[in-house]
């Protein structure tokens, strides 16, 4: 109905508005950009006039669509695309404002990029009906990339600057999905810690100070919002330093290898592993951790004065106090949000601590409300303290599991980590249950209430859930916290490692070091101890991929990933599991896996040295510099696909969780291909 509908649309545009010129209905310009690694970027840039709107690429029928007539030895990266985000009006991608299409050239290595001309044809419409397609012609010079439409008035408009990363809308949402969670994740986590004991005491302190009252009420709104903007300082303020200094130092580059060392280099992981161990046994009752007295003393002394100063020592006095629950947390939201962009640490850390800051902030505000919280934590506050102390225990041994991966120790296979998990789990839900006392719980023992119930089924659900793991059962809801599947000894159907193996969930069959499904994706790289996820072949370097697909005539999947990438595992056993997926990976690409976390060591033949001289002599190393500047990200996971001379065919696509778009993904880069 809707195609014949479109159809009367074209008749009565052509009848009606059929006299009015391109340029009336919308706006053009085009710049070329370089992109890198002999990939350039067209983009267009329409403006619609008033009352006018035009389509999106996604468009069923009224799609634009590129013509180049001359292409000067280059040929089309992909197909045209959408830089901004249309908006869904019935179904269809609409733009009303000012909008930019993107287009990826490439140019072959070695040759000269030189003019391009062509036409775009763009269909657009009123409310009332629609003009029949119009063809907007242009050349440009992509070795100026200069802005270079041929016969148009309304062409010679300055487009705005972009990004000199390749872009992909798919891949903006799936990262600007990973950074809401991640805010998400702190602003909880910042919630959370008001019930713990350390910080819970802080709240008859904060009502006992702001009770005192100020000179009118303004006043002693304004220093309520200041207390809450203090705690929210002393928090990001710290952390953001460091970013920013160390990128000013020496640039992204650095500050991207900072965060690499502290989330993937075992010193920094064991010290959390042992951080989280120690905090746990003082959340047990082994023993209490404060911060030396003097500083505490100094600055809660210093709250006692008046004015701004008061306020600010006062928020510095809980800053420090609550350090003993908030601290390893903090150091959790820093190291779970370490694998983004440079500025993903401070923005969750702001989203932590204002959170962390609201309770108090309200409690500054209307201290009356609750002054009769005064002395009141009663013995459930430990409760909480000893149910954070076995959370404690399962999450410090993802750190331990970080350093185990990326330097192939064996300690924690996946059925071990399981089995640690198992236990401590089942612990928790036999203290919950009372049968397990710690040395500051209430000796008298009280009924069960529905709320303790309800978590102690939650619990032992959760226990029942991780228990098939042990036999190799995929459990995709902590995909991202459990070591890989090809950590494990035994799976069933697969045996012991090395035999025969069935992806679970799948009926995809092969061994990790054998042709898997009948087809043959040449011998895995032995130069590295490494496994390919899902019981796939594939290679770890790039050279040796682009090699490998040249000989088979099959495009390149580049899967840039970590060892202690969260992300990355999820991906690969929500999305990558998906039959579709992993038929497509196995039978029609090669595939590269690089991780940028991994600490072999190179052969000398093999170290990078960069431009500023300086040698990278691990895999990890190299593999990140190589990500970030052939394909311009420097987070996990990224993927890439390549044709056989190296050259990109569709944009990098990021972290995004929907199975029918990465379908979607793969098939754009096999039609590039071919």
């Amino acid at each position: 109905m809707k195609r014949y509908l479109l159809t009367l649309i074209f008749v009565l545009g052509s009848l009606g508005l059929g006299a009015q010129s391109s340029d009336a209905m919308v706006d053009w310009s085009v710049q070329a950009r370089a992109a890198g690694d002999g990939i350039y970027e067209l983009v267009f840039s329409g403006k619609p006039s008033d009352g006018w709107h035009s389509y999106g690429t996604g468009s069923e029928y009224s799609a634009p669509s590129l013509t180049l007539e001359a292409l000067a030895g280059c040929a089309l990266a992909g197909g045209l695309y959408d830089i901004t985000q249309p908006v869904m009006e019935d179904g269809d991608p609409v733009f009303r404002g000012a909008f930019e299409l993107g287009q990826k050239i490439s140019v072959p290595a070695g040759g000269a990029a030189g003019k391009l001309s062509g036409y775009l044809t763009y269909m657009a419409c009123t409310d009332g009906g629609c003009a029949p397609p119009q063809d907007w012609e242009f050349s440009v010079d992509l070795g100026a990339g200069s802005v270079g439409p041929a016969g148009s008035a309304g062409s010679a408009g300055a487009v705005p600057p972009h990004s000199s990363e390749i872009s992909d809308p798919v891949s903006d949402v799936g990262a600007g999905a990973l950074l809401w969670a991640l805010i998400l994740e702190a602003i909880l986590w910042g919630f959370a810690m008001l019930l713990t004991p350390c910080v819970f005491p802080m709240v008859p302190m904060t009502v006992s100070f702001f009770l005192k009252g100020s000179s009118t009420p303004a006043a002693g709104r304004f220093k309520a919002f200041m207390y809450g903007l203090f705690i929210v300082l002393l928090y990001t303020v710290p952390i953001s330093v460091i970013i920013l200094v160390t990128r000013l130092a020496g640039g992204d580059a650095v500050t991207a290898d900072i965060f690499n060392w502290l989330a993937t280099h075992w010193l920094p992981n064991l010290i959390f592993f042992v951080v989280f161990m120690v905090f746990a046994a003082s959340f047990f009752g082994a023993f209490d951790i404060v911060l030396p007295s003097s500083w505490v003393n100094k600055s809660d002394k210093n709250s006692e004065k008046g004015g701004l100063a008061g306020v600010f020592f006062m928020a510095l006095t809980l800053v420090l106090v609550s350090f003993s629950c908030t601290g390893p947390i903090v150091g959790s939201v820093l190291i779970r949000s370490t694998s983004g962009e440079f500025w993903v640490p401070m923005v969750t850390m702001l989203a932590f601590s204002v959170a962390f800051a609201l309770p108090f902030t309200v409690l500054a505000l209307f201290p009356s409300l609750l002054g009769k919280l005064k002395g009141k934590s009663s013995s459930w506050l430990n409760s909480v303290k000893v149910v954070l102390g076995f959370i404690e225990v399962a999450l410090g041994f993802k750190f331990l599991s970080v350093a185990d991966q990326t330097y192939h120790w064996g300690l924690l296979d996946r059925e071990v980590y399981l089995a640690i998990w198992i236990v401590v789990f089942s612990l928790l839900g036999l203290y919950l249950l009372g049968k397990i006392k710690f040395p500051h719980d209430d000796p008298e023992q009280k009924p069960l209430g529905v709320f303790r119930l309800g978590l102690v089924i939650a619990v032992f659900s959760f226990v029942v859930y991780m228990i098939p793991g042990m036999w190799g059962a995929p459990l995709k809801a902590l995909s991202g916290y459990l070591p890989p599947l090809e950590t494990q000894d035994f799976v069933i159907g697969r045996g012991v490692a090395g035999g025969p193996s069935v992806v679970p969930g799948s009926s995809v069959s092969g061994g990790t070091s054998s042709v898997i499904g009948g087809s043959d994706q040449g011998s895995p790289s032995q130069k590295y101890d490494l496994k390919m996820p899902l019981g796939l072949n594939g290679y770890f370097t790039l050279e040796e991929g682009l090699a490998a697909s040249r000989r088979l005539g099959r495009p390149v999947f580049v899967d840039i990933t970590g060892h202690g990438c969260v992300n990355c595992r999820e991906m690969e056993q929500r999305v990558w599991s998906d039959p579709r997926v992993l038929a497509l990976l196995r039978d029609d690409f090669v595939i590269v896996a690089l991780y940028t976390d991994d600490k072999t060591k190179l052969a000398r033949e093999d170290w990078v040295t960069l431009p500023n001289g300086r040698v990278l002599k691990d895999l990890g190393r190299a593999n990140s510099y190589l990500v970030r500047e052939r394909f311009g990200v420097n987070a996990q996971p990224n993927y890439a696909l390549l044709g056989s001379d190296g050259q990109l065919l569709v944009p990098v696509r990021g972290y995004n969780l929907d199975v029918d778009s990465f379908v979607d993904f793969l098939h754009s880069g096999l039609a590039a291909f071919r």
